[in-house]
């Protein structure tokens, strides 16, 4: 990966695993808007657009980033978009405004900052391949969204076919065929879609669709053929998705099943430390009445990565 970022261990609570922080990172820039990546955006909202529920309520947008895919959740009246950098966070906010239609949050997906039940809908596209620990991000996920919501799923194929002919011909040392994640580089994994799939149903969720992306990932493939013909092409191959994956990326429309507790109408944030909800709101701070911890509010984001330190 080109962009910037850096590893950290989170400062709360040292159980947790480590992450990526794109803290001043150019990766929209440098990956999407000038990295020659046309097809693979246009392939990713063609599979966005056939999962999709054409309406909803409140969407979590996980690893929301500079808000590349934000504008194509058109259906949703509110759009909550979660990343752990901020900056990442104020160039979504600098592309799509400080409208109440966005709810902008930084914090950690192993640890959310909502109540159960909250979300109607959630995304997360090009994300969790930073995942050390998928199913407990998948468990967190779960726990927020509210009985038979839709979840879509986004995730990098150890499975694919240039990793299957690299392992066949001596060239790679994993196999794509074994069911443990691959990091083939520090907090960048691939995963097989058996373990997926088992990791969806055993933190509550059910499979209902899986769509193959990015068939010509190929840089030859990207120079000597148009984007319009290659995303064409894939259109019709995404559809093979339920049958066979072996694409460098899957995604997958899955749907909460159990009972959830509804939440209080409005009702969206608790504490990341205790637990509690509701919190209250300044337009300067969050706060936990039942433990006293305080978040930061700054310029329209939310910051839960970790409490303010209050004077002793």
């Amino acid at each position: 990966m080109k962009s910037k970022c850096k590893l950290l261990s989170s400062e709360v609570n040292n159980k947790r695993p480590p992450i990526i922080d794109y803290e001043g990172s150019d990766y929209q820039s440098t990956f999407w808007d000038k990295g020659g990546r046309e097809y693979e955006d246009q392939a990713e909202e063609l599979a966005l657009r056939r999962l999709l529920p054409k309406s909803g309520q409140l969407l979590l947008e996980l690893g929301a980033g500079a808000g590349r895919n934000t504008p194509r959740y058109h259906g949703f009246e509110r759009i909550v978009l979660l990343d752990y950098s901020t900056t990442q966070l104020q160039q979504a906010q600098e592309h799509l405004g400080n409208s109440s239609r966005y709810v902008y949050v930084a914090a950690d997906v192993y640890q959310l900052p909502f109540v159960q039940g909250a979300f109607d809908c959630a995304t997360m596209i090009r994300t969790l391949h930073h995942m050390a620990e998928a199913p407990r991000a998948l468990h967190q996920i779960r726990g927020v969204m509210s009985s038979g919501g839709t979840f879509i799923l986004e995730y990098a194929n150890k499975l694919n076919l240039k990793a299957i002919l690299r392992y066949g011909t001596g060239r790679q040392s994993w196999s794509p065929f074994t069911w443990e994640p691959v990091e083939f580089v520090e907090l960048n994994f691939d995963f097989h879609p058996k373990a997926v799939r088992v990791w969806l149903g055993n933190n509550g969720f059910r499979v209902d669709r899986q769509l193959t992306v990015s068939h010509f990932r190929l840089g030859w493939v990207k120079r000597w053929l148009p984007t319009r013909l290659l995303v064409a092409m894939d259109s019709i191959a995404q559809l093979s998705g339920d049958l066979w994956q072996l694409t460098p990326s899957v995604f997958v429309r899955s749907t909460a099943v159990g009972d959830t507790p509804r939440p209080a109408p409005n009702e969206l944030f608790r504490c990341t430390i205790c637990g509690h909800s509701p919190l209250g709101e300044s337009p300067d701070f969050i706060t936990c009445s039942a433990c006293g911890r305080q978040w930061a509010v700054q310029d329209g984001i939310y910051d839960f990565r970790q409490p303010i330190e209050l004077p002793k």
